[in-house]
């Protein structure tokens, strides 16, 4: 099993326009594993999981965590390039990507505009889609507290979250994070053409569900599933948006079993 979080230190890597931080550890398959919008610069247990049976890589995106900005960059498939640079300087021809929430509709962009360099992909509650009539919650337009309430299906674990004052640095982290995931996904975290786009990704996909999910309606992930040829959906009963921080165990055999196939 790989160390604890406290040991787990990052990486930095120059490219032309700025710096790449990112976790890079395990053995196995690489993993590209691309972070929601409010978990950039933390190893979290779902990270030990999959590095237990991966070379896992788990960057920061341009602007989140301790990235820097990367000012050229202006829409999620800019960010999809980004990370064929990225691959590229890491000498990594072909990977398996693993894309939650915000990182599941850049997981998407790329295996659309680089279909050669995925070889297996996982989308966890997937943005980007625009669905009519079934919109994404509105994030931005909600306080701390309720885009934390949103995420778990189970309150109580809400509640311990939220018992916790946070950090000066947390509370800093959470407005760059929403700033540059703002940049990206404002107003509705989609894009129109993104769906068309999804008929050229070749890799072998799973889009996983949650049962009771506040943020991302059902219908996405159904949308996902149909429009990615091949792709295979499955759902986590009770369990909301923040999968594996709900039911991790469930979630974390749900994307080995796929990425082991």
């Amino acid at each position: 099993m790989t160390s604890p979080t406290a040991q787990i230190t990052a990486r930095r890597l120059e490219l032309a326009d700025g710096t790449v931080s990112y976790f890079h550890t395990g053995q196995g398959r690489p993993t590209l594993f691309l972070h929601s919008a409010g978990e950039a610069a933390r190893w979290l247990p779902v990270h030990d999981r999959l590095s237990a049976v991966a070379e896992l890589i788990a960057p920061d995106h341009p602007g989140f965590g301790r990235t820097t900005v990367f000012p050229a960059l202006e829409s999620v498939s800019d960010l999809a390039r980004h990370y064929v640079t990225f691959l590229d300087e890491l000498s990594l021809d072909r990977v398996d990507v693993v894309g939650v929430s915000f990182g599941g509709w850049v997981a998407a962009e790329l295996a659309a505009h680089a279909p050669s360099r995925v070889a297996k992909m996982v989308l966890m509650a997937p943005v980007g889609l625009h669905v009519p009539g079934n919109p994404v919650a509105n994030l931005f337009a909600m306080s701390s507290e309720q885009v934390i309430r949103s995420l778990f299906h189970n309150q109580a674990i809400a509640d311990a979250i939220l018992a916790m004052p946070p950090a000066k640095n947390d509370i800093v982290a959470y407005y760059r994070d929403f700033s540059a995931l703002a940049r990206f996904g404002f107003p509705d975290l989609s894009s129109a053409q993104l769906e068309g786009r999804l008929a050229g990704i070749t890799a072998p996909a799973r889009v996983i569900a949650a049962g009771n999910d506040r943020v991302v309606p059902r219908e996405h992930c159904d949308r996902y599933a149909a429009a990615i040829p091949g792709a295979e959906l499955v759902s986590v009963d009770d369990c909301g948006h923040a999968l594996y921080g709900e039911r991790p165990d469930e979630v974390a055999t749900a994307v080995i079993a796929h990425l082991a196939n």
